[in-house]
């Protein structure tokens, strides 16, 4: 019996060999320089060998894909058709010359062969590339036996027995990419066509490559608070215990100077709470494919497509995997054994083996297909990228395996003229994991004792300013992370698509304090910006779309869809697109233009003025700066809404300012445009102070729904002057805070305040628009009618338009400002008007 073994890459043909040989085979020539062919015996038992389980076996392997498709002659050049022909034009695929000479030694080797055994990747690829070889030994020779040999890592075990229990091709997965590779042509090619000639030929300045963007600093002050306390060993040095403030920062200054004011003249600090309990760090999740390449960049400063590619020398199982999870049968032993011989972990790992072991931890993920990525061998001839890979692989492995890092951490909370102030300490007890794992840092930082009720004065009590950072761009690790999370791409494909827009120079790679940034150019900006001012019913910008495509795939894996259907409903989806986008395609000239030339921010500020958005505004006075509520430059900064508010838009303008606002009791932070709600732009939350400047407000009014009380300032700063402020008790006062001499906002009132509008029943001005009895979000996009099915109230929240449906689908009723009932997401409603399509779990 003859055996033809094909392989995707000549490395793992080699692997192969050697394990299934025994190191006792014969090399031949393959035709192509880079494939050569390994004769040798091989015991097959039935039912794929012969009854006496002797068979001759020949390995060879390809070069990934051997195929390629392309538009015929009529439509293959750029030119020769209006590039929306390209929607319907005919696809044809056909081995590329390069690998012309691979056929040929396939086609010659399967005429001998009784049996075809398919070794490729275990993902949808390598079934692809599985039918490619498949169809060229089939074309040679129609009755010979295909089967497929299922591995997830080059180990003696797992090879034998993927040889032995070799099953079917899963051509579901074969027709998945290939109708995958079809729409990326088709929709690839005629956008690429179609915007390359447009814009070459208006916009001439594209190869200059400028940065529009840039941050503007925001003050604030904080008081900081720390106690020298000597040691208690004999000779030993004074400690310094910094404690934080738990409003962490403000703002507004006078403020601030009124809040220190009391803590200088009433000094003393009191500790109202010591508590003492046992921490852990945890150990780190088993390795898969996503998170291989975001360590790799974060912790070796590599690129994910750097990182994968080392894969091919074999010293790593199978890489390309999703799953977290370990089976329970899986042999940790014999792995573990191989590493107690490395010069490095050797002992950690042998210490594993005495007693100290212990099953990793289970993650969320497993694709039934692969373990995670773990190191099949101790290798030592390897480069320096090579070694430095091959180790963090195994000493996350070894870390998987090991107990969890233990310590003791210690709160103590201090109160000084009604501020609290809190400090904590860690001490190490066993490091356990992070011995071998010094990827992770944890470190010890004890702090002196203090006992409840003492009684001390400060070392230190001083008015500090800072100011806001900018908030960081994506790193490569960021962007891979988010790309698995949006499903765009596969954990096999995101490297490659992370370099390509690098290469087309969408996005400019740069490197600070040996973190590599992702900083988007003026042609990638004003390509987002175009599009989405264009306003499709489904954003071309954004991953929605390529998600649904990615899930499409999924389906026809899972049988519930067929290629053709899947085909025939995605290039409509896109056809219509294209056709919009063509259409106003002056939009995305002009944004573009408006980049290059260093006017986008001016006319993203006219844009978004159109949409009733506050667009970035000068800095100016406080509170002019233009916020997310009102229109441009109107609503002032407020706190944020809700602790569960989780605006999923692209606007960055907003960092650490909201995300560092006090989140105990008062709340005092200079006022700032609240977030508009989705249904109400323009609202004004009442959540602690409501007062913001520059737009309406409830001034005067508190969370507890009472008239502010009317004080006299005895500070040094501001004696004699008239406040409002909170009349509550003062463990249940809001933060509430106005001078009685400033200028009242248009609207507001220190009476009463008015009911706060339902976040679920916006008024009929602000109602989201509708079309052909489709409910539209303000962003004009279509939304998708759901129920909330899941438990709590918002957990999780992702919607970026949000209705409650009082009429059980009425659209015409749903906007009639009667939603909402008990308030926002606690009305009670049958469904709601999500704008991101809700997709089954895949």
């Amino acid at each position: 019996m003859k055996v033809l073994c094909v392989a995707e890459k000549p490395s793992i043909a080699k692997s192969i060999t050697q394990i299934l040989s025994g190191g006792d085979s014969t090399s031949r020539d393959g035709f192509h320089k880079y494939t050569r062919n390994f004769d040798f015996s091989y015991n097959l038992p039935p039912p794929l060998g012969p009854p006496r389980g002797g068979a001759d076996f020949t390995v060879t392997s390809v070069l990934g894909h051997l195929t390629g498709s392309d538009f015929d002659d009529n439509h293959r050049k750029w030119g020769s058709c209006d590039p929306f022909a390209l929607f319907d034009a005919p696809i044809i695929t056909s081995i590329s010359s390069d690998f012309k000479k691979i056929e040929r030694n396939l086609q010659t080797e399967s005429r001998r062969a009784d049996l075809l055994m398919i070794w490729t990747d275990c993902d949808r690829e390598g079934e692809h590339i599985g039918s490619e070889i498949a169809a060229v030994c089939r074309k040679a020779n129609p009755r010979i036996v295909v089967k497929r040999a299922r591995f997830s890592a080059i180990i003696a075990a797992q090879i034998h027995n993927a040889c032995r229990t070799a099953d079917n091709l899963d051509m579901r997965q074969a027709d998945a990419v290939e109708a995958r590779i079809c729409l990326d042509l088709r929709i690839g090619a005629a956008f690429t066509r179609f915007m390359t000639t447009t814009l070459t030929a208006r916009v001439p300045e594209l190869n200059d490559k400028l940065i529009s963007y840039a941050f503007v600093p925001e003050p604030f002050w904080y008081i900081a608070v720390s106690s020298t306390r000597e040691s208690d060993e004999e000779g030993g040095e004074p400690t310094e215990v910094a404690f934080s403030w738990r409003r962490n920062h403000l703002f507004d200054l006078p403020i601030a100077m009124i809040l220190y004011e009391q803590c200088i003249e009433r000094p003393m600090a009191t500790v109202i709470k010591v508590e003492t309990k046992p921490t852990s760090r945890w150990k780190p999740l088993p390795l898969t494919t996503v998170e291989l390449q975001q360590s790799g960049s974060r912790l070796l400063g590599m690129t994910p497509k750097r990182v994968l590619d080392l894969y091919q020398k074999g010293f790593l199982s199978y890489p390309r995997t999703e799953t977290d999870q370990y089976d329970k049968d899986f042999d940790f032993e014999s792995l573990i054994r191989k590493q107690t011989h490395d010069n490095v972990w050797g002992d950690y790992a042998q210490k594993l083996l005495d007693g100290s072991f212990q099953k990793p931890r289970n993650g969320r993920k497993n694709d039934k297909a692969h373990p995670p990525i773990h190191p099949t061998n101790s290798v030592n001839n390897l480069d320096a990228d090579e070694r430095r890979v091959y180790e963090l692989v195994t000493r996350r492995f070894l870390a998987s395996c090991s107990t969890n890092a233990e310590g003791k951490q210690t709160t103590v909370e201090i109160e000084i003229a009604g501020e609290f102030f809190s400090a904590s300490g860690v001490v190490i007890l066993h490091r356990n994991y992070l011995e071998v794992y010094p990827y992770d840092k944890w470190s010890s930082n004890p702090i002196p004792d203090f006992q409840e009720g003492e009684e001390f004065m400060p070392s230190v009590c001083e008015l500090k300013e800072g100011a806001t950072s900018r908030p960081n761009l994506l790193t490569e690790a960021d962007l891979v992370g988010l790309m698995d999370k949006n499903g765009i791409g596969t954990d096999a494909t995101i490297a490659e698509h992370i370099a390509k827009i690098i290469d087309r120079e969408y996005v400019i790679a740069k490197s600070e304090q040996k973190t590599k940034y992702l900083v988007p150019s003026t042609l990638g900006i004003g390509l987002v910006e175009g599009y989405n001012a264009i306003g499709f019913d489904r954003s071309l910008s954004k991953p929605h779309l390529r998600r649904e495509t990615e899930h499409r795939m999924q389906l026809i894996c899972d049988g519930l869809q067929r290629k053709s259907e899947v085909l025939d409903a995605s290039v409509e989806e896109y056809r219509e697109v294209y056709v919009k986008a063509r259409r106003e395609f002056n939009t995305v000239i002009e944004s573009v233009c408006d980049y290059l030339s260093g006017d986008g921010e001016a006319a993203e500020a006219v844009r978004a003025a159109a949409r009733g958005r506050g667009a970035r505004g000068t800095r100016g006075t406080r509170g002019a700066r233009g916020g997310r509520g009102g229109g441009a430059g109107a609503a002032g900064r407020g706190p944020r809404q809700d602790d569960n508010d989780d605006d999923d838009d692209d606007d960055d303008d907003d960092d650490d300012d909201d995300d560092d606002a006090p989140r105990g009791g008062g709340r005092v932070t200079r006022a700032r445009g609240t977030r508009g709600t989705r249904g109400t732009r323009g609202s004004t939350s009442t959540r602690g102070s409501t007062r913001g400047r520059g737009g309406a407000s409830d001034a005067g009014s508190t969370r507890k729904r009472k008239s502010a009380a009317l004080r006299t300032s005895q500070s040094a700063a501001n004696p004699g002057r008239q406040f409002y402020t909170c009349p509550n008790p003062k463990d249940e006062q809001c933060g509430f805070f106005e001078w009685a001499d400033s200028e009242p906002q248009a609207g507001g009132s220190r009476g009463p305040a008015p009911p706060k509008r339902s976040r679920a029943g916006p008024s009929n001005q602000d109602a989201p628009s509708r079309r052909n009895g489709t409910v539209r979000c303000e962003c004009k996009l279509e939304a998708n009618h759901v129920q909330v099915t899941k438990d709590g109230p918002n957990h999780g929240r992702w919607f970026c338009f949000f209705e409650w449906d009082e009429q059980g689908g009425d659209v015409g009723d749903s906007f009639s400002g009667r939603g909402g009932g008990g308030g926002g997401v606690g009305g009670s409603g049958p469904g709601v008007w999500p704008l991101v399509q809700r997709l089954p779990e895949r």
